[in-house]
């Protein structure tokens, strides 16, 4: 007999006494968990399907250790953007061994049970009731003519756009123009290159922005092919 049953968000195909490695369980090392989303039973010629999961089926199984997988290297690279990251991973796992098949009249196992979580009682607490303040007289004060604040810098809304894919843009300035308003290809597309190098004028470096309005332009339409042929005959946003 053999079943198909989700673990831990994945599925596996298991046999009695068969040994699996699944994502770190909550349950303690030699404690037993039972999982209740069976998909599938097979038992010689006789298949049962689940609608999805079948009812009344169970797995049972025995958590034997909890360990760490092999290493795994993540690296990202953004072509022409100076961004390289590389990081390392060990999944958590935990190694089961399956005791028993159970095609249908077992017990529902608890959310609790199946993850090896222990139940814990829930505890209402009722609010204290508020004691009535006395009121307090406010003192008047007179009032005096205040200067009208400055308009606060307006902010583009809505979701922005990667301005990143702008030859010459990187993240510093792609944020410290989303900082001044400007967040979309149409945005950036209407200004001249003077204020533009105005706007990113504490981003250090020696920027060229002569291009970035018609590049901006290119993207705002749609025109990625024209785009990207422009793009590999330009250096830092300048020709080479």
């Amino acid at each position: 007999m053999y079943a198909i049953v989700e673990i831990a968000g994945h599925q596996f195909k298991v046999e009695k006494d068969q040994k699996v490695f699944v994502n770190r369980l909550a349950t303690e090392e030699g404690k037993k968990v039972s999982f209740d989303n069976v998909l599938l039973i097979g038992d010689g010629d006789k298949v049962t399907i689940g609608a999805p999961a079948i009812g009344g089926a169970q797995v049972s199984a025995k958590v034997l250790k909890h360990l760490k997988g092999d290493k795994v290297i993540v690296f990202k690279k953004k072509r022409r953007k100076g961004y390289r990251v590389k990081n390392g991973h060990r999944q958590s796992l935990s190694e089961i061994v399956i005791e028993s098949i159970v095609a249908s009249g077992a017990k529902p196992a608890t959310k609790a049970k199946s993850e090896g979580a222990k139940p814990v009682a829930k505890v209402e607490k009722k609010a204290a009731p508020k004691k009535a303040e006395p009121k307090k007289e406010t003192p008047k004060v007179e009032a005096k003519a205040v200067a009208p604040a400055k308009p606060a810098a307006k902010k583009a809304t809505g979701k922005p756009d990667d301005l990143k894919k702008i030859e010459g843009i990187g993240p510093k300035i792609s944020q410290t123009l989303i900082d001044a308003g400007v967040s979309t290809f149409a945005q950036l597309a209407k200004l001249e290159p003077a204020k533009i190098s105005e706007l990113i004028a504490g981003v250090r470096g020696n920027h060229v922005t002569d291009t970035w309005p018609a590049q901006a332009q290119l993207a705002a339409d749609g025109k990625w092919d024209e785009l990207k042929k422009w793009q590999d005959e330009l250096d830092g946003g300048k020709a080479k």
